[in-house]
């Protein structure tokens, strides 16, 4: 059982022991399920009758709880990105690298929520300016989202167990430096493809940091100045580009 959910039973439970506490303790609400009024017997025998029910469904609903497990090609929103990358989280090597990754996926979502909501401020939901910031939001979103599908994609196929064998120092002197080369090689090629798409994704972050000042400079615009401002241009090449890497 997980840390979480432990402390979702205990929380539960806690509830429940407390409230039991509040309603009858002489000192608080003190229901008195034996005593004359019959509302207090009324109210004393629901809380009882409730509090048992709430124990047994509550804990039984959350031991036999199943975690959500997504599939990389199923990643399409923040909260799925973040799932994905806790399920990889258990990869010792890029334990640092997947903490920031997270970090990132967090960032994205709440930069693109600032993003929308400058624009709601300046333009109607319907206005063909606000559809097309928006637009543009989305397809930097989905590059970012690719990006981390190919990290995953990278980091499942890296064998960490024959990696740290064959960088141990006490492997080396079992094979040739020709061998241990080659193999290092090749994995320092998955290492260095996954910097790279992360540095990727923060340059997409710093752009969406960029876009959101530079719409915070405008009180309105035009749907054909759109395209002439320098951070649009420079996230719509973003997006061309890695179109083309991915077809």
């Amino acid at each position: 059982m997980n840390t979480k959910k432990i402390l979702k039973l205990t929380l539960l439970n806690i509830g429940i022991a407390l409230l039991n506490i509040a309603l009858f303790s002489p000192g608080l609400l003190n229901i008195q399920m034996g005593g004359s009024n019959p509302l207090h017997a009324a109210i004393g025998g629901t809380a009882i009758f409730m509090s048992v029910v709430i124990f047994f469904y509550g804990n039984y609903m959350l031991i036999t709880q199943k975690n959500r497990i997504i599939q990389i090609k199923e990643i399409t929103n923040s909260e799925d990105c973040i799932l994905a990358l806790k399920q990889a989280s258990g990869k010792r090597i890029f334990a640092n690298d997947i903490s920031i990754m997270l970090e990132q996926a967090e960032s994205i979502s709440k930069k693109k929520e600032k993003i929308r909501n400058v624009l709601l401020q300046k333009f109607n939901v319907i206005d063909t300016v606000f559809e097309r910031f928006n637009g543009t939001i989305n397809d930097v979103e989905y590059v970012f989202f690719t990006n981390i599908k190919s990290i995953l994609n990278k980091i499942y196929a890296f064998d960490e167990e024959d990696y740290e064998r064959i960088s141990s120092s006490e492997n080396r002197k079992k094979f040739s430096s020709k061998y241990i080369e080659s193999k290092l090689s090749i994995y320092n090629e998955y290492i260095t493809y996954i910097k790279n798409a992360m540095s990727d994704n923060e340059e997409i972050l710093l752009k969406l940091d960029a876009l959101l000042l530079e719409i915070s400079n405008f009180d309105c615009l035009e749907i054909g100045e759109i395209d002439n401002m320098n951070e649009i241009r420079a996230i719509d090449e973003l997006i061309k580009k890695s179109k083309y890497y991915n077809v």
